[in-house]
Parts: structure tokens; C-alpha cells; sequence
């Protein structure tokens, strides 16, 4: 970290719609561009298949490394905005987006409020997000201990293709 005052937050990108590599790659600029904050690494882009319904195309994921100065809730609302800029509607529970950021970890912080959860409740069953979170900080432990490198083995079986640049 750069800075004592920064939290380190690390945030899930997924896309499936209108050009998802595209939209996954204005995001990864448009973060680097948030207030109080600057970004710090990303994953490569990965290949998976949807969660939930599955009449809809792959999903394009990456997960990106952030240090911040926002609160928890200043930043799932720039984070809000964000997938508002690139036309996020909320259709269908795991439907199609063309683009979904979710706050995955915020510092080693629990946090539990009616907007917002941290962890993310989901994280530690899905490879999308599992793998390049190991990719880009392969000695993470969630608050609860469990270690990220070990979480994101149980799932090195899952139909996650890593994209060339």
C-alpha cells in the first residue's frame, strides 16, 4: 500500500454482453479513475459459463486490486455508477449484464449491511472469481482464515478458460 490510509480492495469484474472483453477492459481503465483511489493490478481475463441460468452467452471475469480511501459504501456506489455508465440493467437474478463489479474483499474487514456484504457471500465457491483473485494475490486469506490459493485449487476443475491478450 501506498499510503496507511488506503484500503486494499479487491473487486470481481464479469460481463456477457455487448463486447464483454471490450467492456471488461473500459472498466479496468474507468476503476484506475475512481475518486481516492488507484489500481493497483488486475487478473487476466477469463472464459466461464454463467451461474445460474444458462440461456445466456459465457461470461468474460477478471478481478482487480484496488487501493482506496472510500468508505465500504462510497465505493459500492461509484462501483453502482459504474455499471450504470455501461447500460447494467437488473433484469433477471443472474441474468445477462453487460457489465457487474462486486466488492469482494475490503482490507481483511466483515462486513454485514443491508446494501452490502464482505466478503462477498459467494466468492469462496466460484472459480471465476477464485482463480484470478490467486492469480493476483496468491498469499490472501479471508477474514475467517481460510486461504485464497487452497479455495481457488478446490475449483482448478471448473470450465474457466484464461484469454489471450
Amino acid at each position: 500500500m501506498t499510503d496507511p490510509h488506503d484500503h486494499r480492495v479487491y473487486i470481481g469484474l464479469g460481463s456477457n454482453l455487448e463486447s464483454p472483453r471490450n467492456q471488461i477492459n473500459r472498466a479496468l481503465v474507468e476503476l484506475e479513475h475512481l475518486p481516492l483511489s488507484h489500481l493497483v493490478a488486475h487478473s487476466r481475463l477469463y472464459a466461464s459459463r454463467p451461474v445460474g441460468p444458462q440461456d445466456q452467452p459465457d461470461f468474460i471475469n477478471a478481478v482487480a486490486a484496488l487501493d482506496t480511501r472510500l468508505s465500504p459504501l462510497a465505493l459500492l456506489d461509484q462501483l453502482q455508477a459504474l455499471e450504470q455508465r455501461h447500460g447494467r440493467q437488473r433484469k433477471r437474478h443472474w441474468g445477462p449484464r453487460t457489465l457487474d463489479l462486486d466488492l469482494l474483499l475490503y482490507d481483511n474487514a466483515r462486513i454485514e449491511l443491508p446494501r452490502l456484504r464482505v466478503p462477498h457471500p459467494q466468492m469462496s465457491t466460484r472459480g471465476f472469481v477464485l482463480i484470478p483473485l490467486a492469480e493476483l494475490a496468491p498469499t490472501l486469506r479471508l477474514p475467517d482464515g481460510r486461504d485464497i490459493a487452497s479455495l481457488a485449487g478446490d475449483h482448478a476443475q471448473d470450465d474457466l478458460r484464461v484469454l489471450l491478450p
